[in-house]
């Protein structure tokens, strides 16, 4: 079993908020252990993987969502696998059922010393970013986020975002990015037309500040679509403008993940009062 290179940023053990996560005391003997955390909802427990073969667990769970589950093209290594460069340069947030010891959740973390070794983030594959220059160096990429199908009840993106939120502060990071994926199938048509319709809610009630706004490379085309459809934004999305996200332009076609991906970003400063005391205790 191959351990992984230690983690760009030391991963102390967090301290996180009661009521949400306490520490599995039991797993921490060892300082330079990656943090063990043990939810108190759900029988779930977050840890930061430490080796291979965690890493391997979390991409079966992505290959299981996005291939086997939303028809998603992989250009895969691994058969059964969602393998792609990034991986080997990212940080692995893993949840696992307690009683079953399966992962049901992931987020992979490309921090900003691993971006400069790798050259890029994965969004700026789909998007310019030159006007987030200022922030590259406090900036995280959060990607491949996936939940299993029998655990997409909240708890896992909660506890998942505990530990992200803690890991920003302890580091001294303070704006995470990503690509927020909506589905193209839509009453089993694939269509851009839900993708449009969100996208121009978000335009008027969540657009960043233009100093911010990035540009699609393989720009989804809006404004041929149908827009006007009454329809929600996937519960992802909605809980990142929950904790105050905002979207920074219009949506890219990704073509292999039959997705329209929205930029978003969010930076810890702008966690609403009620949800830095959930996550941060402060």
């Amino acid at each position: 079993m191959k351990e992984l290179p230690n983690p760009t940023f030391a991963l102390s053990p967090l301290s996180l908020p009661r009521g949400l996560l306490h520490r599995s005391h039991s797993h921490l003997h060892d300082s330079s252990q990656a943090p063990v955390l043990k939810a108190e909802r759900g029988g779930l427990v977050v840890s930061w993987a430490r080796h291979g073969d965690e890493v391997r667990q979390a991409q079966r769970l992505r290959f299981k969502v996005f291939a086997e589950e939303m028809g998603a093209r992989l250009d895969t290594t691994s058969p059964g696998h969602d393998v792609d460069l990034f991986d080997n340069y990212c940080e692995h947030l893993l949840v696992r059922d307690e009683a079953t010891k399966a992962v049901v959740g992931t987020y992979r973390l490309l921090t900003p010393a691993q971006a400069r070794r790798v050259g890029s983030t994965y969004s700026d594959l789909e998007f310019d970013l030159t006007r987030l220059r200022s922030l590259r160096e406090r900036m995280v990429e959060l990607g491949r986020s996936c939940v299993h199908p029998d655990y997409r009840h909240g708890g896992v993106i909660m506890a998942l975002w505990g530990a992200l939120a803690e890991f920003m502060v302890r580091n001294k990071l303070d704006t995470m990015i990503g690509c927020a994926s909506i589905p193209m199938l839509h009453n089993g048509i694939v269509s851009g037309d839900v993708a449009a319709s969100i996208w121009h809610q978000l335009k008027a009630s969540h657009l960043a500040p233009i100093e911010y706004h990035v540009h699609p490379r393989l720009a989804l085309p809006v404004d041929q679509l149908d827009g006007s459809l009454a329809v929600d934004p996937p519960a992802l999305i909605k809980g990142y403008l929950r904790l105050g996200a905002k979207v920074l332009g219009a949506p890219a076609w990704d073509p292999d993940f039959n997705t329209a991906d929205l930029p978003m970003m969010m930076r810890i400063n702008d966690l609403p009062p009620r949800y830095r005391k959930h996550f941060l205790g402060t």
